[in-house]
């Protein structure tokens, strides 16, 4: 173990004192020594330990005292409590008040080493993981939340980070998947390596193959020269696969044997190349069900949700909206020159109600607009969209009447209600339409087409 760790005894007998100084330090532990209660929270007062080593019962007091002590002086040291066979109650109780672990006399050298190397162990863990939702949150500052939910993927990221374990991340469109896994990437020891991302719905089906593995000069029609593939330039980082449930059946099995086999080969050769590359994948889709249905492959499914890191929709961390708004309103008041620094309350009460089937990538661009139309330095109600103004005028159930119901025509009018919204909400940029509903822009397309909303967008190509 480390020289650095320290270790504070306490105990009423010299002998024990003594064996307790000499065993550690033989063991590269650096010691201090205390004989009652108050000389032990004297060196708490006036110097830092790991870990603090307690008799329970001493003349001036309770190693309970020294316990309590330790939890206001140095909340990150970690007590362990000797006791006597007798009073092993008592050692429960002190458990029960926060004291790491306990052992009971007379014990072996071996016994109270492990349970040292445990505690500092232990807390090795919970100050990395302390580090690293702290680079976490000052790397990626666009993750942005201190709910619940929140502080449960912080914790989580912290602990994936570091491992070589491929990550699963899901959850709605819009709820910042791909910030997540860049946040896994700088967290972990690939962090100065690449970092690659490719959206598994937005190329052809055609071109994935190629744009994945790469192609020799001449393997079809076009290939005038070799290309590096996604995993070559993705080499000893990270390769972020975005929709992977759109993976086409054929390109499952070919990710599958990359993983399996750590090697590819590029379309069009004859030899394979290694591939050390971390896979971090992403999907709005329940990949569970897709399994079921038969458009998901089972076995790649298990090789990729080897950890599932969920993120929460905006609906369920309200808390996070507030938090959120002035973080946009920072970033887009400087984006634009605007002095705009706040939000109403009027203004915010709208955004509270609003359900943001977006998520915060909705919220986004709700800010983004709001200080592009801001007339002052406070955002009000005014410069927010209709949609949050007036949402009932959005899709809403029907009710069944004697008569019956067309329900294919509820369908598609339903349907094309969603699609509108989603429109307006983008000022008609089908793209971003179509993340905002969680469908591939493919998907968004034949649905406008089927519907009659087929007029090109104005950031989208005619």
């Amino acid at each position: 173990m480390s020289g650095k760790a320290r270790i504070l005894v306490v105990d009423d007998e010299r002998s024990m004192q003594e064996f307790l100084d000499i065993f550690f330090r033989s063991e590269g532990y650096d010691v201090v020594t205390a004989g009652d209660v108050a000389t032990g929270r004297l060196h708490l007062e006036n110097d830092a330990f790991d870990i603090v080593i307690s008799d329970i019962q001493m003349p001036d007091g309770s190693g309970l005292d020294l316990l309590q002590a330790a939890h206001e002086l140095a909340p990150e040291t970690l007590v362990v409590m000797i006791t006597a066979f007798a009073s092993t109650e008592t050692a429960i109780t002190a458990m029960k008040q926060g004291a790491y672990d306990y052992v009971t006399k007379p014990f072996q050298v071996d016994e109270i080493r492990l349970v040292v190397e445990n505690a500092l162990e232990k807390k090795l863990l919970t100050s990395e993981n302390r580090r690293l939702r702290s680079e976490l949150r000052g790397r990626h500052r666009a993750i942005v939340g201190s709910s619940g939910a929140m502080q449960a993927v912080y914790d989580l990221v912290a602990q994936v980070a570091d491992t070589k374990a491929n990550v699963l991340i899901t959850g709605e469109s819009g709820t910042g998947k791909e910030m997540v896994a860049r946040a896994i990437q700088q967290g972990g020891q690939r962090r100065e390596n690449p970092f690659v991302t490719v959206n598994c719905a937005a190329i052809p089906e055609n071109l994935l193959e190629s744009e994945l593995f790469g192609h020799v000069k001449g393997a079809f029609t076009g290939a005038v020269q070799s290309k590096a593939g996604l995993f070559e330039m993705a080499n000893s980082g990270t390769l972020f696969l975005d929709e992977v449930g759109d993976l086409p059946p054929a390109l499952q099995v070919k990710l599958l044997r990359v993983i399996q086999e750590k090697t590819f080969r590029r379309v069009g050769a004859t030899s394979d190349q290694r591939s050390d590359v971390r896979i971090v994948a992403a999907t709005n889709r329940r990949l569970e069900e897709e399994v079921e249905a038969g458009r998901f492959r089972e076995d790649l499914y298990y090789r990729l949700n080897v950890i599932e890191i969920r993120l929460p929709p905006l609906r369920e961390r309200r808390d996070d909206i507030a938090l959120l708004v002035d973080h946009f309103i920072k970033k887009y008041a400087g984006e634009f020159g605007r002095e705009v620094t706040s939000c109403s309350d009027a203004a915010l009460a709208k955004l509270m109600k609003y359900r943001f089937p977006g998520n915060v990538r909705e919220l986004e661009n709700v800010v983004e607009r709001a200080v592009a139309l801001a007339r002052g330095p406070v955002i009000d109600v005014e410069s927010l969209p209709p949609t949050l103004m007036n949402p009932s005028s959005g899709p809403r159930a029907e009710r069944l009447t004697e008569e019956g119901v067309d329900l294919d025509a509820l369908t598609a009018e339903y349907e094309r209600g969603w699609l509108l919204e989603a429109l307006r909400a983008t000022g008609g940029v089908k793209k971003k339409a179509a993340q905002l509903l969680g469908i591939s822009f493919r998907s968004f397309r034949y649905r406008c087409e089927k519907l009659g909303l087929d007029s090109p967008g104005p950031a989208d190509p005619a």
